[in-house]
């Protein structure tokens, strides 16, 4: 067994079961240290996975060599740092894997801004991060997903799949009719509910390793800014059972890196409404319109 993966296994003492990460220490998450991915493209705020100026390699970080317990500048919480390789990937998945389904919340890289995330289907977990956020109980969640064929479990689809593909995965969400399989306490209050599928490796990948969807929200308090480094929320890590550190996503000096994914209602047949802009609305209203024909709901 691998250093890092003997390192895991000894934290792990308190966890539900095997392979499930361990309740962290009152006060203070564990981190993870995200290698990066092998083949995973330029990110995350060009279309399409094509880096912006100043973006790093999507589940990208800065390594030392050799195993060692670093702790970031003004963190009360250690990070593993050992050389990147496909073990220490597979590890940080299923660590994360392992915390959401012990009912923790778990920071993670996403292709757009950091987030947070549990198991949609965990009402207890659900409410923890509304507690989190400071969040309006009246707002919702959306659900993330590894894959698109996994959406139509959970949602009414009346868009052609092309479509689908031609917009995930990416730094869009897609508003649709829920299904009668989604956990009822998530989102009660709504018919609809918005999907992500993230191009971003180790979301994909932690998705396909859950047994059902993901609840996704930005790791920040509410109202506050987005965040693209796991030191610019701090704040939150008391209340973290992990926190995957991916490195800085995108620029962090530019506010454009900030602005998170483009929200879509798809639910009116033939029609589209923009619910938030975000950081790829021109190439997504450039597809509805041009490629399928959908029009703008409000004309």
């Amino acid at each position: 067994m691998a250093r890092a993966a003997r390192l895991l296994a000894l934290a792990a003492e308190r966890a539900a079961g095997p392979g499930l990460a361990p309740v962290p220490a009152p006060g203070c998450a564990r981190l993870v240290l995200l290698p990066p991915a092998r083949g995973a493209r330029p990110g995350p705020q060009g279309a399409r996975g094509e880096p912006a100026e100043g973006a790093g390699w999507a589940g990208g970080g800065s390594w030392a060599g050799g195993g060692s317990w670093a702790a970031p500048e003004g963190a009360g919480c250690g990070r593993w740092r050992q050389e990147p390789g496909p073990a220490e990937w597979s590890e940080a998945v299923a660590a994360a894997a392992g915390a959401l389904q012990a009912g923790g919340l778990v920071a993670v890289p996403t292709d757009t801004v950091y987030g947070v995330a549990c198991l949609a289907q965990d009402s207890a977990a659900v409410r923890s991060i509304y507690s989190l956020k400071g969040r309006n109980g009246a707002k919702p969640l959306a659900i993330c997903l590894g894959d698109v064929e996994r959406l139509y479990r959970y949602c009414h689809v009346n868009v052609p799949e092309e479509l689908l593909r031609d917009l995930l995965p990416g730094p869009v969400t897609l508003v649709l009719e829920r299904s009668e399989e989604l956990n009822k306490d998530l989102n009660p209050f709504t018919s609809l509910v918005g999907v992500r599928i993230p191009d971003h490796p180790f979301m994909r990948d932690l998705a396909r390793a859950c047994p059902g969807p993901l609840a996704l929200t930005s790791a920040n308090i509410s109202s506050q800014g987005s965040t693209l480094s796991v030191l610019e929320f701090q704040d939150l890590w008391p209340q973290l059972s992990l926190v995957v550190d991916g490195g800085p996503i995108g620029d962090i000096q530019s506010p454009e890196c900030r602005l998170g994914s483009t929200v879509v209602d798809l639910s009116v047949s033939g029609k589209f409404s923009i619910i938030r802009p975000g950081c790829a609305l021109t190439p997504t209203v450039e597809i509805l319109k041009k490629k399928y024909g959908l029009e703008p709901e409000s004309s």
